[in-house]
Order: structure tokens, then C-alpha cells, then sequence
């Protein structure tokens, strides 16, 4: 077994591999960019060795930097984690020049499936069913369109080194496969120095469902099961789950016998993913092979309970499979949630900057179910602009698919996060989405269900309630407090009114709150004066003190999180997808508050606005120039994606503030119309 290796990654893999390396026993090295320095992998690991500049191609795409960190450090072996070089023969190559084991697939297996053009040759000669499409390098946007006319839209442009949604776009129609085709290489050439791409059918209402295979180095090749990872956004994964709720056994059966003779056939010899596109009537065609290993892992990890990180460690170093796979069963469900630095009211556009508070739910195994998180960041810490935006991934694992997605909504409840805008809230409303609870997925479902992009949901039924029913009990306890501040003045004893009126976003309830039942009890009254006892009695039980971020106790028994955040007067709530400013008034402020007038916020609709912090690729358009609605004005890059920034109705541009290469703040004014 090595007693050293590299780990030639940043952020949560880089950390999630160091904890199984430091549980082997095996000595850790981190490599850094320059605006990692202060990171938590490099803290966690036993050394670390700085590698170069923040921008990747400069240093964690480097591979004599990372080939001169192993010698320097004296590191047996590198696992790459996913992305950067993962997938990269070049680097397994160097490795191998250089003495050093690569924590992965051998060089002629990253060959033959590593590339995605490649691999669907090799699975086409493999006599392997796959989507119909050109498995050609693409040229230029002629060529393009003249290809996805004779394939029939709507097509996928796909980047050749791709992986993690950069470098892909869906083009609907001859104008989108040009802009497309343009934005994909664009990606490509800046995500993977390779700006190859080629174009393949798009299968309408797909599910993306993927087996997890395992390989050693003496020929022994199993599968763990699959993942569905159908809910995706821009083409990124956003929530994955195993096993997957479409799959029976024979289903299952047939796609793990189909990976792993895939597999066997280039020669396997470590932890990949064979990725499929599935039907909803159970027909499956092989998309692409990814060699290395998934950001999605865990929850592979969780229903079988082996670690895919210390398997590749292990056949890395030579030994055989510990695990037949008649000893294979999935146990149990697991769901994983990306915690992304995004603003989901924005459409999701890329969020920079400190993290204030980075307050996560406590981890472990509690009544049968597994809180899991994999993490690279720390409170403090800063989200940097040069790298992918994920902050952590939340995985749950229970023994059903509704207990893991239960247990999944009430950690994200709990996942505390300021200083940056954050998923969290979508990911949250979306565990309540009923089609999502019904397992009716597909690979649209986000576009689907969210067409006009992610709109904060409006308190209502239940989940009103219930958040009123805590900011009643928060402003109880916080009113109990000070009545307690010594070295007041003497006078006539304070008497608590019980009535209150909560208000959620302007939206009045009514209710009685009291000291009742070892708790706090809410009486919530009718919206006519029909007096105390007019409606159900909450009773509430917990620790909460003033302060801190998460309200967690039962209501009625049940527990609850409720993110409490102050605001001037009151408190901003978060619960189940819910964000809702609350004020709890007596019967007299509320009446005054009834009278207040609303704040009307600054007219900026002949303003372009910069809706994320990025960098200027370019400007489409000149002072005077007349455009019309859905032109494109300007191209902004963050987080190695670019996005297209299109004018929302017909003007005529007035002035110009920004230029290329410019880094803007979000909200930045770009350029303004007449």
C-alpha cells in the first residue's frame, strides 16, 4: 500500500479523498492555486505544495506543475478526484514516465472512453446500442448546422473533453446550433483545452440513469448498481439518488451486464460511470463512459457501503477486488443534493464572496437514517470566481425513498448559509414538488416545472403555519429574555398579552400564544373575531436561544428546522423551500402597521444590469444602435460558463459603461437604452 499520495484536485473531492487516505493510514499532499492558499484541503492534508496562478489552465491543468509537486513531495501515487485531469490520458501518461501510480483507469482505457467521441466508436464497435448522432469533429457552424439538419432537432452539441455540463447546448433550430456551437467550444477550449465538439440527437422527455462499474488489474470487473440523475439544470446534475425509482431488476440486470462487458472490453481497471440514456418505458442507449470518479459517489457509497475511494486506492496499489458481485445489494435509498453558489431568483446565475456563516446540519446516524456532507469550504472562507461553484453536497440515506427524501428536507431546512446567494431554497421547495415525490422525473423537469425560472414560493396551508407558529414562539422567548435583564426600574409587573398577529410578507395570522404544555402553545384564531379557542392548538418544544441561526424542536411532535435570521423589527424565516419576512405585532401595532405605505422599488428597466459577479467576454452592440428583444448585448463568464445577456424588448442603446475584460459586481450597469 503507498504510503503517499497527491491529490490532484481543490474543493469537497479533494477533502472527501484525504478522509479515507487518513483512515488507510496513507499520507496526504494538497496542490494549490494561488487563490486556494487559504483552502480547507490544503489545511486538512499533511503537506501541500502551491502549483501556479488561479486560473486552472495555469495550474490545476498543469501537469508538469502537478508532476514536479509529486517529486517534490515525494508522493507515490495521484488520485485526480473529477474534472481538471481526471480524465486526461496525457497526465496518467506523464505519471507513468515519471514513477508515479495513477489513482485511476489505465492510459488505452481513458483513451478509449475518456473521450467522448471515442468512446462511442468504441461502443458502437462493441456492438453497444447508442443515441443516434456525428461522431465527427466539427469544424465550423456550417458544418454544424448542416449535420443537425440531417440528424432532426432538436440535437445536443456536445463538448468532446467535456464533463459537468460545460461545453453542451440544446439548439432547437438552425440559429441555435450557430450560437451554440460558437458558446459550447468557447467552454470547451477554456474548461478542458479542447475545444472539440460534435453533435447527437437529443432524446425528448430522457431519464439520465448511470451504473457505477469497478475494476482491478486482474481482469475482474463488477457493477454497484446505478444512479438516476435526472434532475438537471443547464445539463448539470443537480440531485442524484440511488437506487433509481424507474429500474426493476431485470432492468437493472440487463444495464449493469451491459457496463460492465463495456467495460471488460477496453481493458477496465478502476472506478468509472457508464452513462445511459433511459426512456420512460425502460429502453436505454449508451451515452458516454466516464472514467474517473462521479461527483455523485455517495450515494453509491450509501446503499451498498462501500467506499469507492479506498477501492481505488486499492486496485491502484495492485490488489485484487475484495467484492464479487453476488456480494453487491443495495440497501435502502440515498438522495444527494449540490449545494451550489448560485442565486436561484436570478435563474441561477453564479453568487461570489465570503461566506458569513457556513453552518451545516449536524452529520451522523440517527433512527435508522444517514446525514452525509461533503464539503471543501468553511466559514469565513471565500467562494472564488475561478472555480466551480459547488459549496457542498448534503446526501441523505434511509431505508425508503420517501424517509431519504423527508430526511433530505429537513437537513436542508437546517443547512445554514449568508454572504452569498445559495440553492438551498430550491432545492428545498423542489423536495416538497409532488412530481418529484412521485418519482415522475426526466431530464427536463426543472424546465418543465419551473418555466419562467424559480420564483420564491408564497407562504401558504400548512408551512405558513407552521412558520408562524415559530416566529410566535421565537418572539415569546426573546420577550421572556428581557423581561429577565436585571437593574430595571420597579413598577407594575409586565403582562404579556397573548394575542398576536403575525405578519408573513404583508400577510396577516392571528393567533394566541402562551407558556402551555411544557412548550409554547400557538392558538391560531379565525380571521374574524370570533374570539380565543377558534382554531387548532401547536404546541411547540425547544432549545432555541436568541442568536441562533436554527430553530430546531417539534411542532405537534414532529420535528422541525426553521432558519431564523433578524431583520429590522422582526425575523426572516426559511422553511421548506419558504423565505418569509415576519412580524409579530400586538393587536394595536398591527393595526398601525395595516396603515403603513408599501416601499416601491427604483425603475431600472432601461438598464442592463450585470446579474452575476463575472467577467466581460465581450459587447455586441454600439451606442445607438437599434436592437431588438432577445438580441444578444453582452456575453458575461463566471465560473467558467458563459452567459448570454439578451435584450428583453425592442430599444435603442443609449450609453455603454462596461467594456471586455472588465470584472463587474452583480447589479453592475452594463449599458442603458433611451
Amino acid at each position: 500500500m503507498f504510503k503517499r499520495i497527491l491529490i490532484a484536485n481543490r474543493g469537497e473531492i479533494a477533502c472527501r479523498i484525504i478522509k479515507t487516505a487518513r483512515r488507510l493510514g496513507i499520507e496526504t499532499v494538497a496542490v494549490y492555486s494561488d487563490a486556494d492558499k487559504d483552502a480547507l484541503h490544503v489545511e486538512m492534508a499533511d503537506t501541500a505544495v502551491p502549483i501556479g496562478p488561479p486560473p486552472a489552465a495555469e495550474s490545476y491543468l498543469d501537469i508538469d506543475r502537478i508532476v514536479a509537486a509529486c517529486r517534490a513531495s515525494g508522493a507515490e501515487a495521484v488520485h485526480p478526484g473529477y474534472g481538471f485531469l481526471s480524465e486526461r490520458e496525457a497526465f496518467a501518461l506523464a505519471l507513468a514516465k515519471a514513477g508515479i501510480v495513477f489513482i485511476g483507469p489505465n492510459p488505452q482505457a481513458i483513451a478509449a472512453m475518456g473521450d467522448k467521441i471515442e468512446s462511442k466508436k468504441a461502443a458502437a464497435a462493441a456492438k453497444v446500442s447508442t443515441v443516434p448522432g456525428h461522431l465527427g469533429v466539427i469544424e465550423d457552424e456550417r458544418e454544424a448546422v448542416r449535420i443537425a439538419d440531417e440528424i432532426g432537432y432538436p440535437v445536443m452539441i456536445k463538448a468532446s473533453a467535456g464533463g459537468g455540463g460545460k461545453g453542451m447546448r440544446i439548439a432547437r433550430s438552425a440559429p441555435e446550433v450557430t450560437e451554440g456551437f460558437a458558446r459550447a467550444r468557447s467552454e470547451a477550449k477554456s474548461s478542458f483545452g479542447d475545444e472539440r465538439v460534435f453533435i447527437e440527437k437529443f432524446i425528448v422527455d430522457p431519464r439520465h440513469i448511470e451504473i457505477q462499474v469497478l475494476g482491478d488489474k486482474h481482469g475482474n470487473v463488477i457493477h454497484l448498481g446505478e444512479r438516476e440523475c435526472s434532475i438537471q439544470r443547464r445539463n448539470q446534475k443537480v440531485i442524484e439518488e440511488s437506487p433509481s425509482p424507474l429500474l426493476d431488476a431485470a432492468t437493472r440486470e440487463q444495464m449493469g451486464a451491459q457496463a460492465v462487458a463495456l467495460a471488460k472490453a477496453v481493458g477496465y481497471d478502476s472506478a468509472g460511470t457508464v452513462e445511459f440514456v433511459a426512456g420512460q418505458d425502460k429502453s436505454f442507449y449508451f451515452l458516454e463512459m466516464n472514467t474517473r470518479l462521479q461527483v455523485e459517489h455517495p450515494v453509491t457509497e450509501l446503499v451498498t457501503g462501500i467506499d469507492l475511494v479506498e477501492q481505488m486506492i486499492r486496485v491502484a496499489a495492485g490488489e485484487r477486488l475484495s467484492v464479487a458481485q453476488s456480494d453487491v445489494k443495495l440497501a435502502g435509498s440515498a438522495i444527494e443534493s449540490r449545494i451550489y453558489a448560485e442565486d436561484p431568483y436570478r435563474n441561477f446565475l453564479p453568487s461570489t464572496g465570503r461566506l458569513v456563516k457556513y453552518r451545516p446540519p449536524a452529520e451522523g446516524i440517527a433512527d435508522g437514517v444517514t446525514v452525509r456532507i461533503d464539503t471543501g469550504v468553511f466559514e469565513g472562507g471565500e467562494i472564488s470566481l475561478y472555480y466551480d461553484p459547488m459549496i457542498a453536497k448534503l446526501v441523505t440515506h434511509a431505508p425508503t425513498r420517501e424517509a431519504a427524501i423527508s430526511a433530505q428536507a429537513r437537513a436542508l431546512d437546517a443547512f445554514y448559509i449568508d454572504g452569498i446567494r445559495h440553492n438551498i431554497p430550491f432545492l428545498a421547495a423542489l423536495m416538497q414538488h409532488p412530481r418529484w415525490q412521485a418519482a415522475k422525473l426526466s431530464t427536463g423537469f426543472i424546465a418543465e416545472e419551473f418555466p419562467d425560472g424559480f420564483s420564491p414560493p408564497a407562504p401558504a396551508g400548512a408551512t405558513a403555519q407552521a412558520i408562524a407558529a415559530v416566529a410566535a414562539a421565537v418572539d415569546h422567548v426573546i420577550g421572556e429574555r428581557r423581561r429577565r435583564i436585571s437593574g430595571q426600574m420597579a413598577g407594575r409587573p409586565v403582562v404579556r398579552e397573548r394575542l398576536r398577529s403575525v405578519w408573513l410578507d404583508r400577510a396577516e395570522i392571528r393567533l394566541e400564544v402562551a407558556r402551555e404544555h411544557g412548550g409554547i402553545g400557538v392558538r391560531l384564531l379565525g380571521e374574524t373575531d370570533e374570539g380565543p379557542g377558534s382554531g387548532p392548538l401547536i404546541v411547540l418544544s425547544s432549545s432555541w436561544k436568541p442568536g441562533e441561526p436554527v430553530w430546531h424542536g417539534t411542532i405537534d411532535g414532529a420535528p422541525v428546522a426553521v432558519q431564523v435570521r433578524p431583520i429590522l423589527n422582526g425575523f426572516r424565516l426559511f422553511h421548506r423551500g419558504v423565505e418569509a419576512k415576519a412580524f409579530v405585532y400586538t393587536e394595536s401595532e398591527s393595526a398601525a402597521a395595516r396603515l403603513m405605505p408599501s416601499k416601491v422599488a427604483a425603475d431600472a428597466s432601461k438598464k442592463l444590469l450585470c446579474p452575476m459577479p463575472g467577467l466581460v467576454v465581450s459587447i455586441a452592440v454600439a451606442v445607438g444602435q437599434e436592437v431588438k428583444a432577445g438580441e444578444t448585448l453582452a456575453v458575461v463568464e463566471a465560473m467558467k460558463m458563459e452567459n448570454v445577456l439578451r435584450a428583453e424588448r425592442d430599444g435603442v442603446v443609449k450609453a455603454i459603461f462596461a467594456n471586455k475584460g472588465d470584472s463587474l459586481a452583480v447589479d453592475a450597469v452594463i449599458l442603458e437604452f433611451e
